[in-house]
């Protein structure tokens, strides 16, 4: 090996360093490139190093120990001594055999130092896609020999690290196929959550619920995209287009719907300013009791008109209401005034039912008519009485007329003559049915007929009755 090689070796070396590179010394291994923390798949417990060894604890291989596998020569060649091969790795002149030695035992302990990197990032969770590279230029470097040391053993290790990187890439994939799985479950459910909203009719949607959910599961959607492993194209486009047109339709539907609720509210706006327009006419009117059934047809109206939205429907009420409130706010307080002046009316009033009770019960029903026809002319000079009174003091001196009512129905039932001559009438007839009975009676007794007896006896007894009950009747006539 000449010198010029020895120097550009010697370059790359410093270069390597300088870079960050894991060109190691004797006493220490440089760190390899930054490694993404991911967690070691599950498949791959037993096979990756329970225990990864840092480079830097990486043991020098002792130059005499290793100088059964070279020989140097007089001129500085070093020659790798691989089983039954020799190989050539380069010249070190000008410089005693053992440091020629070193040189090409640290490349050695450079490869070693990779290796347990390479396998410290395996137990670190590495991307394959890294290691597999790693891993090439490893075989690579290792195939050509530009070292001394054990090779067999070096191959050996090599070989058991693609072994190793073997079962990882495997463990990752079906890890990759579980997340992926996962994945499109988490899709799935967000598609079939939209779609459900989607396809609810709008008078049965839960507007603001639903708004706020749909946004959710969007965001949902963003977030599982950016962070979650990434799924077949298809897959992926399929999902969305259907997660799009849900939200479509959503969006749709709630445009209409709130549409024709504004159209309605507009509407029901209308109709309710014109009533509030006609409230208002009638607000400062003077003619109560006409007016009060205009503001019930009014509040019918009210009632049946359709509803705008709750602020603007509770804006509306309170100026209807408003103009109510004026009209029948006037009114009581003319009521009031109006009751305070029919006060002494009421008293009035109550000394004449006073001096009707006086009166019952009506037994001359003619005395009876009189005074209660002076009552009544009383009663009518007194005027009016408060509102509140007056069907309690009509009731009281209507039942004054309803006694007299039936004391003269009672006194025309006892001196009416077509009662009477009914009566008596009746009363003939009945005795001269006993008489009748009684000649029965007597013959029956005369021929012995107890049946007969029987018959005439208890026929004679009834009309015998009747007859107590019209004489009672007639003396009430009298």
């Amino acid at each position: 090996m000449s010198t010029d090689q020895h120097q550009t070796d010697d370059q790359q070396t410093a270069g390597a360093e300088a870079a960050g590179s894991s060109v190691p010394t004797p006493g220490q291994v440089a760190p390899g490139p930054a490694v993404p923390t991911r967690s070691v798949p599950s498949a791959l417990a037993s096979t990756a190093p329970s225990a990864p060894v840092p480079p830097s604890s990486v043991e020098p291989t002792d130059v005499a120990e290793a100088a059964r596998f070279a020989r140097v020569s007089e001129d500085g060649h070093v020659t790798l001594l691989d089983g039954d091969e020799e190989h050539l790795v380069g010249q070190v002149p000008d410089a005693p055999s053992e440091e020629a030695l070193a040189y090409f035992v640290r490349k050695y302990d450079d490869v070693r130092a990779q290796m347990a990197l390479f396998e410290q990032r395996i137990a670190a969770g590495a991307p394959s896609q890294e290691l597999t590279k790693t891993l090439a230029q490893l075989t690579e470097t290792v195939a050509a020999r530009q070292m001394v040391g054990d090779m067999a053993a070096l191959r050996a290790r090599l070989a058991a690290a693609e072994t190793l990187l073997g079962d990882y890439r495997t463990a990752e994939a079906e890890a990759r196929q579980a997340a992926q799985a996962e994945q499109l479950a988490a899709r799935e459910a967000i598609v079939a959550e939209a779609e459900t909203y989607a396809s609810t009719p709008a008078e049965r949607m839960p507007w603001k619920e639903a708004s706020r959910r749909m946004t959710e599961l969007f965001e949902h959607w963003k977030a599982a995209q950016k962070s979650g492993p990434r799924l077949a194209k298809s897959t992926e486009d399929a999902l969305w287009k259907r997660f799009r047109t849900a939200r479509t339709t959503f969006d749709k539907t709630r445009r209409a719907h709130f549409s024709k609720l504004d159209a309605r509210s507009a509407e029901a706006k209308q109709v309710k300013e014109r009533l509030i327009a006609r409230a208002e006419e009638l607000q400062n009117s003077t003619d109560w009791g006409v007016t009060a059934g205009k503001y019930r047809d009014l509040m019918a109206e009210w009632k049946a008109a359709p509803r705008a939205s709750r602020k603007e429907d509770d804006a509306l009420w309170a100026r209807f209401r408003a103009a109510q409130d004026v009209f029948f706010s006037a009114r009581k307080q003319a009521n009031a005034q109006i009751d305070r002046e029919f006060a002494a009316n009421l008293k009035v009033k109550e000394q004449i039912l006073a001096d009707g009770q006086k009166l019952l019960p009506f037994t001359d029903v003619t005395a009876g008519r009189r005074a209660l026809n002076e009552l009544r002319g009383r009663w009518a000079e007194a005027g009016k009485v408060p509102r509140g009174d007056i069907r309690r003091m009509e009731d009281r001196f209507r039942r004054l007329e309803d006694a007299l009512k039936e004391a003269e129905q009672e006194h025309w039932r006892r001196t009416d003559p077509e009662t009477k001559a009914r009566t008596n009438s009746a009363l003939t007839q009945l005795e001269e049915t006993i008489a009748g009975l009684e000649a029965d009676l007597e013959a029956a007794r005369a021929k012995g007929d107890e049946k007969k007896i029987a018959a005439a006896q208890e026929a004679l007894e009834a009309r015998l009755q009747w007859k107590k009950t019209l004489e009672a009747s007639a003396s009430e006539l009298r």
